[in-house]
């Protein structure tokens, strides 16, 4: 990233990915990857970057509705990314879509997006968003919070000064020290405010990629939470296993939304984060689902 580009400017050029060649059923594009503290590819990247190379083949007028992606190997930040993209099928309404996403060492992503004529008609309703929350605004950011650490810890680094996304907790922050009231009590549950820290000029789809993206910034945080862990508990190893979202209205990423989180289950090692996506006036845009791997050693 350059001294004059910001970290959301970074993100949008790697969302745009490189120019598509076609053989057969077959789209090729190729994308680079942006910093994370783990030293990976980060998840929310590539599953951004597969739902922007499915939507490159897609017919006029669709929009992304769905994505399922399973990660299967840890990619490398420093070697570009290859977009597989499959035709499945252009119905009347719907366009399916499979991306196969490889590295040298072979595939570290596989998902199926699936794609909607834009405006139609049908059955329509959605849970009401929690009342009597703080403003975005009366809540401290993420990146005021990190910087005192910043010097200590990569991923403090990264959101004090790296992330595109600016994020403020409703519940209480668990980026630095676990949440023991939540854990004493059982409950994952999480509010959490979340915009893209800038101003954008792009199209509906790479909104809804954005979004995609800065979900699995906090997608493991109700387990962890749960749990009583957080990301720098001694020991501790995490990872993405699959990731699932949906989107029901247009979304602008620039705005504030408010993800209403929980986990209802864990075991073997394994845990489900679930969230819902609000815009600040109360509509539900969006859904997701994630299950990660969340192991600590065990004392003796």
């Amino acid at each position: 990233m350059s001294d004059s580009e910001t970290p959301l400017q970074r993100l949008v050029k790697v969302l745009q990915l490189g120019t598509p060649s076609s053989y057969r059923d077959h789209t090729y594009i190729s994308g680079e990857s942006m910093y994370f503290p783990t030293g990976r590819v980060y998840g929310g990247q590539v599953i951004a970057q597969s739902l922007v190379a499915a939507s490159k083949t897609v017919p006029e007028g669709r929009l992304p509705h769905s994505i399922h992606g399973y990660f299967i190997a840890p990619g490398d930040i420093h070697q570009d990314l290859l977009f597989d993209v499959e035709t499945l099928r252009d119905g009347h309404s719907f366009s399916a879509r499979r991306v196969n996403v490889t590295q040298s060492q072979g595939p570290i992503l596989t998902a199926i997006a699936s794609f909607q004529s834009h405006g139609q008609d049908g059955v329509e309703y959605s849970d009401a968003m929690p009342g009597d929350l703080p403003a975005p605004e009366d809540l401290p950011s993420s990146k005021d919070l990190m910087a005192p650490f910043a010097d200590k810890s990569a991923f403090a680094e990264f959101y004090a000064q790296k992330s595109p996304f600016d994020i403020r907790y409703v519940s209480k922050p668990i980026l630095m020290g676990p949440d023991e009231e939540s854990h004493t009590a059982d409950s994952g549950r999480q509010l959490v405010w979340m915009r893209a820290d800038g101003e954008l000029d792009v199209p509906q789809t790479l909104h809804r990629a954005l979004l995609a993206l800065g979900c699995d910034q906090i997608m493991l945080e109700p387990i962890l939470r749960r749990a009583g862990l957080t990301v720098m508990t001694p020991g501790i190893s995490f990872a993405s296993i699959d990731h699932s979202m949906w989107w029901y209205r247009d979304i602008d990423v620039t705005q504030w939304h408010l993800y209403v989180q929980d986990t209802p289950t864990a075991g073997h090692g394994r845990g489900l984060s679930t969230a819902k996506v609000y815009t600040r006036d109360g509509v539900l845009a969006a859904a997701m689902t994630q299950e990660a791997m969340v192991r600590v050693p065990q004392a003796d």
